[in-house]
């Protein structure tokens, strides 16, 4: 038998092809590596309660989410890194003026500061989950926060970037970025898991296409893009794959000698 070793895989764009839906010979090849006896995780910027189902469907317990904030070992948490609450109260009173509403996510649930916007709409709605944030302004009170989601348009974070250093702000769709803790990251996440299972780097994989994959991607030693990811993600990762559409996940861990 070939050595064990551990695979970190996306979601969106990734797992799941644009319409949201897990392709077969994807589910197929996740099901060969676990009887081939390697460790299959997931490390995505999705919250917990975002991709359940799916962890279920494919029998994964090990979990990055919330781009490395929330991490679970076979059930378990292993590791939180909790934003700022007092800059995030901050934060939400200047986009609150700017007419930039933000929504609010714990490990258990998402929360929005006003009663409703399009923006919010449109990206959640573009995720297919049954999961919609209700209002709740004060949802970052009393409890650990994960992730926001800043919602405008391409661009205007900018101010918040100059104006809010403890945070970094990611982009995941034309309306809405994810705010983390300065520094969080994918690679983080991988970091914690893989100090608790000793798997030596050269026997450490990851598959991803967005721009908060860049980071996991530069840093997993055998990492690989898929094909419809940007270039700059492309340039970040050790290979290329095809595109989630053409069966990319499959022919990625043929490349790589998985399967």
């Amino acid at each position: 038998m070939k050595e064990r070793s551990v695979i970190f895989f996306d979601i969106d764009g990734t797992l799941l092809n644009h319409d949201k839906k897990l392709p077969a010979s994807t589910k197929e090849a996740i099901f060969k590596l676990k009887e081939l006896g390697h460790e299959v995780a997931i490390a995505t910027g999705r919250a917990p309660f975002m991709f359940e189902d799916l962890r279920k469907e494919l029998g994964i317990n090990t979990y990055i989410s919330y781009n490395g904030q929330f991490v679970v070992l076979n059930g378990d948490v292993i590791y939180t890194n909790p934003l700022n609450i007092a800059a995030i109260e901050k934060l939400t009173d200047v986009a609150l003026a700017n007419d930039h509403p933000v929504v609010l996510m714990d490990h258990e649930d998402m929360k929005m500061n006003v009663p409703d916007h399009p923006y919010i709409t449109e990206s959640i709605q573009s995720l297919k989950i049954d999961h919609f944030p209700t209002h709740d302004p004060d949802y970052y009170k009393e409890r650990d926060l994960y992730q926001t989601l800043l919602f405008c348009a391409e661009g205007e974070e900018k101010q918040y970037e100059q104006n809010f250093q403890e945070f970094d702000f990611i982009r995941w769709h034309p309306v809405s970025v994810d705010i983390l803790p300065k520094g969080g990251s994918k690679a983080m996440g991988i970091e914690k898991i893989v100090e608790r299972l000793g798997f030596p780097k050269e026997r450490q994989y990851a598959f991803g296409d967005g721009l908060n994959d860049i980071e996991m991607l530069s840093t997993v030693f055998n990492s690989v893009a898929m094909g419809n990811a940007e270039e700059t993600v492309k340039s970040a990762a050790k290979y290329v794959t095809k595109s989630v559409e053409e069966d990319g996940i499959l022919h990625g861990l043929e490349m790589v000698g998985l399967l």
